[in-house]
């Protein structure tokens, strides 16, 4: 995941930071080299570091934050609020036509993910808004460019305009337009050529759609990968195209960040949509607050709630409910769940989304190797109806015949179904509100490896320190009362 490297980095100064009572201005100086350290080896562009790190520390001197109560708590809300600032404040939506269609032009270098950008960005409208997009094949140089748009809007339903390699992409963007206008599309996507790298020939190109269509959106497709050379790329359109916004792709990868923290600083314009995985739903809204946090790893709930409301059905939910008071949850229900979490996006991102996990040292001991949960499915997937359905049927002869189906070793079986039956008396406990019992269940889930036991263990644990706070809470309440 993208800015890794730099938040542990940036935990680790504050976490220094912390631990002394009372702050110097040396010690502002030593935090302030490391988080310069930080940025430049994240790739951040050198006079975008510079400068923060001159804001930041005049800040922190001018407001006397050094004088005041929990400096360090100040000085990392100055690094976030910085942070935040740097990367455009708040998130800017797409810029909509007064009449249909709003015409979006998408640019870009070869190999950025433009063409896939294209598709997310179609599929989000049309769920989202019940948009009728209509996509058009201007890359006419790629080989199987056109062939690939096509496939991606079989994916998605969404009808692509193409007329082939042989015609100007300016008199295809024509003819698609009219189409668009014909068949009341409400949004147009152009899907223009990238090079790999800037050329006069490619900017004229681009430059003669623009004429023709006077599109309400200029999308710059940039690939988070390529470092600071992603700047160079994002300054040499703005000047030939005047871009209105930024996307960043591969955000998901080996990439240190350096991109989403310098575009907007240098270029002034924002960075609008994020890609973060290779489904067409990984596309999201860039809120720079959130991404501020998320570095500072202070986690990101608000993004974490809109991805489970997109998969949230308020009658299922009732069901499932329904069904852990009862203690009716079976194997059916669990692979739901498992399709629910899986729909939101990589279960690494997701936990780290979640205030305090990232680079939290439990995470660096979880295992989240996709394989886990194909291995548990091909398990359940094994079972009979009466077996996923009743659980208790699973006796020693039918869990050899389990493992012989799925292809996983017996003891894989045995502790998947252990952890399933440990968790299914948790969520029924949890469901009561007894929390009692708690740390019995952490025996078992210790012996258990994989994906379930320690996501298991991480959750527990933190359960019962929880439920343990409250009731000393309570109970020296209570205590102060009778003193009184």
């Amino acid at each position: 995941m993208a800015f890794e490297g730099l938040t542990e980095r940036l935990q680790k100064a504050m976490t220094n930071l912390r631990r002394k009572g009372k702050i110097s201005e040396s010690d502002l100086r030593a935090t302030m080299r490391e988080i310069r350290l930080a940025l430049l080896e994240a790739d951040v562009n050198f006079t975008v570091v510079k400068d923060f790190v001159k804001t930041v520390r005049e800040r922190a001197l001018g407001a006397k934050v050094l004088e005041g109560l929990n400096p360090a708590q100040q000085i990392v809300k100055i690094v976030d609020e910085e942070l935040t600032k740097t990367m455009g404040e708040k998130a800017v939506p797409l810029n909509k036509s007064p009449k249909i269609p709003t015409v979006i032009m998408m640019a870009g270098l070869q190999g950025a993910g433009k063409t896939t950008t294209v598709g997310k960005l179609a599929l989000k409208l049309k769920n989202e808004q019940k948009a009728r997009p209509l996509m058009i094949a201007a890359d006419v140089y790629r080989p199987a460019a056109i062939e690939q748009l096509q496939q991606v809007g079989q994916q998605i339903d969404v009808p692509v305009f193409q007329l082939g390699t042989d015609v100007d992409p300016v008199e295809i963007v024509r003819q698609g337009m009219a189409q668009a206008q014909e068949n009341h599309n409400d949004y147009v996507f152009i899907d223009t050529a990238g090079r790999l790298q800037i050329d006069e020939q490619l900017m004229n190109e681009l430059a003669n759609i623009k004429d023709l269509v006077h599109p309400d959106e200029i999308l710059l497709v940039i690939d988070a990968m390529t470092g600071q050379n992603a700047v160079n790329t994002a300054e040499g359109f703005n000047d030939k195209l005047d871009v209105t916004g930024v996307v960043l792709t591969k955000l998901d990868g080996d990439t240190r960040g350096g991109a989403a923290l310098s575009i907007r600083a240098v270029t002034g314009k924002p960075i609008k949509f994020v890609g973060q995985g290779e489904k067409m739903t990984d596309l999201d809204v860039f809120h720079p607050d959130r991404m501020a946090d998320r570095i500072l790893g202070m986690g990101d709930m608000l993004t974490l709630i809109e991805k489970a409301q997109q998969q949230y059905d308020e009658k299922q939910a009732e069901e499932m409910n329904l069904k852990i008071q009862e203690n009716t949850f079976d194997f059916n229900d669990f692979i739901d769940q498992l399709d629910q979490v899986d729909k939101m996006g990589n279960m690494e991102d997701i936990m780290k989304m979640i205030p305090g996990m990232a680079n939290n040292p439990a995470m660096k001991n979880l295992n989240m190797d996709p394989k886990d949960i194909a291995h548990i499915r091909a398990i359940v997937y094994s079972m009979t109806k009466a077996e996923k359905a009743d659980p208790d049927l699973l006796n020693p002869s039918r869990r050899r015949r389990i493992a012989a189906g799925s292809g996983r070793p017996i003891h894989e079986v045995n502790r998947m179904i252990k952890q399933f039956n440990q968790t299914k008396k948790m969520m029924n406990q949890m469901s009561k509100g007894n929390f009692s019992g708690m740390e019995g269940l952490m025996g078992g889930a210790n012996g258990g490896g994989g994906i379930g036991g320690k996501m298991q263990q991480m959750a527990m644990k933190r359960m019962v320190r929880q439920t343990k706070k409250k009731k000393q809470k309570r109970l020296a309440k209570a205590m102060r009362r009778r003193k009184r």
